[in-house]
């Protein structure tokens, strides 16, 4: 009797065991809009004890339902950088860290299944462009309430005057976009500046003397602003749980995908790719430790 139990205890945990490694999915690559077959590090396969994910949402252009002139499927603002920006990065966190991941990311979708909390850091790009429906909205809640942590980057300016037409002859205010589907995931928390003591800024490295990290566009323009005027300040912001605890960490006006992405072309100053590593790090830790 007592050996049956023993086996049936056994099997139940094999089965627990299968089901744990059916839930995560394992690594993919995606059509993006800036590369194709980038090449893939070696450790692509390698089990490790963390990684970061990135947000595969849909947007105002119409992802995942849109499509160029030509018939090819917009892949999605979501993919902006994507992968080269992300395996930059993660070999930092590799360098520069003992957390143990590998070089690849994730991508993870809001898509009702629990795939998402088997990631526990997020990063969503180009966030001006999101457009979250009511159950992606609440999911992305859940996870957050759960103690997940979401990374936004790279949007900019606040006043619909500022930015260029789209090709709608409609305005685009990114920050409005970024607020209306923020305010469904959390309607009532407000968005906060995150103070130069907060912790976050503190966990690994000290980064009082921040600025603004700028895109590519500085190659053409010279220029480390987007979206006119209202682009010109930098904002560190958050939304914070009930103990405190940064839920979201909003980068505004500046582009720390770019800062990854270039950090090896010679052109991009060091002052501003070392500046996005510091801050990834920090946030990192920062929710590994809170």
């Amino acid at each position: 009797m007592r050996l049956r139990n023993v086996v049936l205890l056994a099997s139940l945990g094999l089965v627990c065991f299968l089901g744990m490694l059916r839930a995560q999915k394992p690594f993919k690559e995606y059509p993006a809009i800036e590369y194709n077959d980038f090449p893939v590090p070696s450790d692509w396969e390698q089990k490790t004890e963390w990684t970061r994910a990135r947000l595969r949402y849909p947007d105002v252009a119409g992802f995942p339902n849109a499509y160029y002139r030509d018939g090819r499927q917009f892949p999605g603002y979501w993919t902006m950088d994507y992968p080269r920006s992300d395996r930059h990065l993660l070999a930092g966190v590799r360098r520069l860290t003992r957390i143990d991941t590998r070089s690849v990311e994730q991508v993870v979708d809001l898509d009702g299944t629990d795939e998402i909390y088997n990631w526990p850091v997020l990063y969503g790009v180009e966030v001006g462009h999101w457009k979250l429906p009511a159950d992606q909205a609440a999911q992305l809640r859940e996870y957050l309430l759960r103690g997940g942590f979401l990374m936004v980057d790279d949007f900019h300016g606040s006043n619909a005057a500022d930015h260029a037409a789209t090709s709608q002859g409609e305005y685009l205010n990114e920050w409005q976009n970024f607020t209306d589907s923020l305010s469904l995931v959390f309607p009532g928390r407000p968005i906060q500046d995150i103070p130069d003591s907060d912790p976050i800024f503190h966990t690994l490295y000290d980064l009082e003397d921040r600025f603004q990290v700028p895109g590519a566009q500085i190659f053409e323009t010279g220029i480390t602003y987007e979206k006119g005027p209202t682009g010109k300040v930098p904002h560190w912001r958050c939304v914070r749980d009930d103990k405190g605890r940064i839920m979201v960490a909003i980068c505004h006006n500046m582009d720390l995908g770019d800062a990854w992405e270039w950090s090896d072309d010679p052109k991009y100053q060091e002052k501003w790719a070392s500046l996005a590593y510091r801050i990834a790090m920090n946030y990192f830790i920062y929710d590994l430790s809170h």
